[in-house]
């Protein structure tokens, strides 16, 4: 059975997002991808390679970090989990599939979900300047959290 996480947003005359979910029922998922998965869907937050590791860890005891890594990209693949890329070599890896926007503390580096209509008029100024057709935007904040504000 699959799951669609694929809809039009006639507002912004685009599909705000592409999923195409399996059942974990029909995956047959082995132990440790299972237990990848669990790490995942068990945080409030989004989590890196090494955490997820960590994490899994105490979950098994004798997983690798090549089989966290080789799962955290098929669960990625099959539309299980998402994967948020913040560099060319910085990942975290996000329990929520819906389409979502991000915040990212420069002091800390805590990343938070934002739930948020983009207008219409971004969506069309940013496929103008970059010559693109839309098919979906997402937006990053990068500023200080209240908890390093509070600090500062």
């Amino acid at each position: 059975m699959f799951l669609d996480y694929n809809y039009y947003d006639s507002k912004y005359n685009l599909t705000v997002q592409k999923y195409a979910v399996k059942d974990i029922e029909t995956l047959a998922l082995t132990k440790q991808r299972h237990s990848v998965l669990r790490v995942i869907r068990e945080s409030d937050r989004h989590l890196t390679a090494n955490e997820v590791f960590e994490d899994a860890r105490r979950l098994l005891p004798g997983i690798s970090f090549a089989t966290v890594y080789n799962s955290l990209r098929y669960l990625k693949n099959e539309g299980l989990i998402g994967e948020i890329r913040l560099g060319t070599d910085a990942n975290l890896y996000d329990r929520k599939l819906t389409r979502h926007d991000h915040a990212i503390c420069t002091k800390c580096g805590k990343l938070v979900d934002i739930e948020m209509e983009h207008p219409q008029e971004l969506v069309n100024r940013a496929a103008s300047i970059a010559k693109f057709r839309p098919e979906s935007l997402e937006f990053t904040l990068r500023g200080v959290c209240p908890d390093c504000l509070e600090r500062d």
